[in-house]
């Protein structure tokens, strides 16, 4: 993140979230069904003027704690093949859920993407889906080897959904993922899914990891925009840019212009 969108200031990334995908429970729609829907959300964030995208397999809950089945994997690389061929000169960035960093990288490096977004790089968590443990070892080796060391890695702090298996600082996390785990970027959340963020965590997290890029991953919206980017260099938006700011409607392209004319007043 910090190469990729290094000419823009406090860069807005935009969420598209895919519908369940064939396979997983909450199935409903064929998979041109879902491209098509990702595709409208695309395109709104795109012409609402974000200067990112994420895409990530939001309706396949309950998510694998490990790796995902290779039906997900070529799911998500068709749509996001389609999103990025789409949008050619727009960064993009991919997340599998839960944690399945090794895929995210693999889709990443298929469709000429970015950065990627990892939950648990660094140590592990109790969550829903279990005891989740760090990746670093294997989307390391695999950027390598897949000689795509281009892509950035963007990692939670202290995650969403989770909680810590033993106490550590916010600082020592931080410091883990940077320096022994190899991110180039960490995300901060509130506690879920649109939830704000501690702004007193927040400012702890910038302040340690001074130059190096802290990302907003939950909470933003218009309101609050201007408070959280005067300390973060960057915000994942989702719930903020959908319809009645529900996170399982639609990008409301209104709503997407909106929080962007908010950005550009404060930051440019």
């Amino acid at each position: 993140m910090s190469i990729t969108l290094q000419a823009k200031q406090k860069p807005i990334i935009g969420m598209v979230h895919l519908a369940a995908l064939p396979g997983s429970p909450c199935s409903q729609l064929t998979i041109g069904e879902i491209a098509k829907a990702a595709m409208h959300d695309a395109k709104a964030l795109v012409q609402g003027g974000v200067h990112a995208l994420m895409v990530e397999n939001f309706g396949d809950v309950p998510f694998s704690p490990k790796r995902v089945d290779t039906q997900t994997v070529a799911a998500m690389t068709r749509i996001i093949y389609e999103i990025k061929a789409a949008f050619p000169k727009v960064p993009l960035g991919v997340n599998v859920l839960r944690n399945d960093g090794v895929s995210a990288l693999s889709i990443a490096a298929a469709v000429d993407a970015q950065f990627v977004r990892i939950n648990v790089l660094s140590g592990a968590r109790l969550t829903d889906q279990g005891t989740i443990e760090s990746c670093a070892f294997d989307v390391l080796r695999g950027r390598k080897n897949l000689n795509a060391e281009a892509i950035e890695i963007m990692a939670d702090v202290d995650v969403k959904h989770s909680y810590p298996l033993a106490p550590v600082s916010v600082e020592q996390e931080v410091a883990d993922l940077f320096d022994r785990s190899l991110a180039n970027a960490v995300i901060v959340s509130g506690s879920g899914t649109g939830g704000a963020v501690d702004i007193e965590k927040l400012k702890r997290i910038k302040n340690y990891a001074g130059d190096r890029m802290v990302c907003l991953g939950s909470g933003v919206t218009q309101a609050s925009l201007g408070e959280l980017l005067a300390i973060a260099d960057c915000a994942i938006v989702g719930t903020a840019f959908k319809f009645d700011g529900d996170v399982k409607k639609k990008v409301d392209q209104k709503r997407v212009e909106a929080l962007m004319l908010e950005h550009k007043t404060r930051f440019r």
